[in-house]
């Protein structure tokens, strides 16, 4: 685990830089698949491969299962969290409501950096599909549309939405990878790509729709998915 033996040149630092550190690197390894939902989080083999003591590892644990990404399981200890169905489209609800309300209100205010970052983030999105990265793919797909939600002024309504994103992330990663690997790379763009031309139109109402639309592809794949 390269990402995690990083930490070990800062074994002799104190205090909550260690917790941040180690708390960045696990959820790192979540976000980016490393750890899959179920997997377990032994604390004494992540502090041997983090170079620190148990403590920092017990304490990020304790806040990866506030923000939704780890559980703990009475017979195994830590795991990285699974959710049911019926969570996921709990999640995508309140994500709906939220991500609706962003889109309008930042469509009508995004400047012109604002749109040219646009560009940016969709063609990194681009050059992570043709290189098979669903982790990078999200990442960039998250800042194109944080770039317009954060145009809207509310930086509360960002910072939940992005809470929001951490809870599903594992889902949306599998998904992303089954699309990648079927070769199926337009429908990873083409709500994006729809919702920047909504943009470029100067229309906040059609920038809205799209966002909607994408969360009723979203359901009908959670439900297909995983049954529900």
């Amino acid at each position: 685990m390269d990402r995690l033996s990083t930490m070990s040149e800062t074994q002799t630092e104190v205090g909550p830089r260690i917790g941040d550190q180690v708390f960045e690197a696990l959820q790192a390894s979540i976000l980016s698949g490393e750890y899959r939902s179920g997997d377990r989080l032994r604390i004494r083999q992540l502090a041997a491969s983090l170079g620190t003591s148990v403590m920092p590892v017990w304490e990020s644990l304790a806040r990866l299962e506030e923000v939704g990404l780890a559980e703990t399981s009475p017979h195994r200890g830590a795991v990285v969290k699974e959710f049911t169905a019926e969570e996921l489209l709990q999640i995508y609800s309140v994500r709906r409501i939220l991500e609706v309300e962003a889109t309008d209100q930042g469509a009508q205010k995004l400047d012109a950096a604002g749109r040219a970052r646009l560009d940016e983030e969709f063609a990194a999105m681009e050059a992570a599909l043709d290189s098979g990265d669903a982790s990078e793919y999200l990442d960039h797909d998250e800042e194109l549309l944080a770039t317009i939600y954060s145009a809207s002024g509310n930086p509360i309504l960002v910072e939940t939405i992005r809470t929001l994103w951490l809870r599903c992330r594992a889902y949306k990663l599998v998904g992303a990878r089954r699309e990648i690997a079927a070769d199926a790379k337009a429908p990873l763009l083409k709500h994006q790509r729809r919702l920047m031309d909504a943009v470029d139109a100067g229309d906040p109402g059609a920038a809205a729709e799209v966002t909607e639309e994408s969360f009723d592809d979203a359901v009908r794949r959670i439900r297909a998915g995983l049954g529900a």
